[in-house]
């Protein structure tokens, strides 16, 4: 007689707390994610998202789009930042026609063909290495327009440069530490029935963001028995910079990646 397999539970994550540090207005899709799958959600912010100091450099670089033959934008922060430069500007869409444009992932992606642009390069892994090695032999004698925060890995324009590119790199917003989330994360921790059993990392200025917050001589001791949960290898190498443990790892470098390693390693410690 064959034994009927185990079906999966519905609530993989029940019982589980996790800690997502997302900025405020981008932590819903996590959270809703994982209060489906049971888990008890804390939101703290790790991280704020704020205007450049100065919009003069972007507002100029979307007027001359033009001259530009790539796009290359690396979060949906600043998909939403030049549309929102864009909008301001009266700048139509249509003003360069020939734009080619890269997202560095699928939620790139998706923020740019909300605003109806097309992407026409999503490299196979989401890290700013495998869009070099997707561009770099399209981009020789090409002028290249980077989007991003303003305190970013250099890999994209180096690289890119290195390929005979003309790169251009545009701050369209800054990351912040959110000091009103210090008191609070403090508190939590100290707390036995309310401390995380997972803090969620979605990229290394949430990882470094969080060590801030909480105070680097004071992270490793407060975090006993807190697994740490990475969106990716850039995240991840981050972590282990400061002194922390990675002791969940995306495979896929997404947010649904995120929760399927996290239910994952649930799973495997019941």
């Amino acid at each position: 007689m064959s034994k009927t397999p185990k079906s999966k539970p519905a609530k993989p994550l029940h019982g589980t707390r996790v800690l997502v540090g997302r900025a405020r207005h981008q932590a819903g899709a996590l959270s809703a994610e994982l209060l489906r799958l049971g888990a008890a959600v804390i939101e703290i912010p790790f991280i704020e998202i704020r205007k450049p100091r100065s919009l003069r450099p972007l507002d100029s670089a979307l007027k001359n789009l033009k001259t530009y033959d790539w796009l290359i934008l690396t979060s949906a922060n600043g998909v939403e930042a030049r549309w929102q430069r864009m909008s301001h500007l009266r700048i139509s869409e249509r003003f360069a026609p020939h734009l080619r444009v890269a997202a560095i992932g699928p939620a790139t992606k998706k923020a740019i063909e909300q605003h109806g642009a097309r992407v026409d390069v999503v490299p196979k892994e989401y890290v700013a290495e495998s869009v070099v090695r997707s561009l770099k032999k399209k981009v020789n004698g090409k002028r290249v327009l980077l989007v991003r925060a303003r305190v970013a890995r250099d890999v994209i324009p180096r690289e890119l440069r290195r390929a005979g590119a003309l790169v251009d790199v545009i701050e369209a917003y800054e990351t912040v530490v959110p000091q009103s989330s210090r008191r609070r994360l403090q508190t939590l921790l100290k707390d036995a029935q309310r401390r995380p059993h997972v803090v969620t990392f979605t990229s290394s200025s949430t990882v470094r963001n969080f060590v801030a917050l909480l105070g680097a001589r004071a992270t490793r001791t407060r975090l006993d028995g807190i697994r740490m949960a990475s969106i990716g290898p850039v995240t991840s190498a981050t972590l282990r910079e400061l002194g922390l443990k990675v002791d969940i790892a995306a495979k896929e470098f997404t947010i649904p990646g995120l929760v399927d390693a996290l239910v994952r390693n649930v799973a495997d410690r019941r």
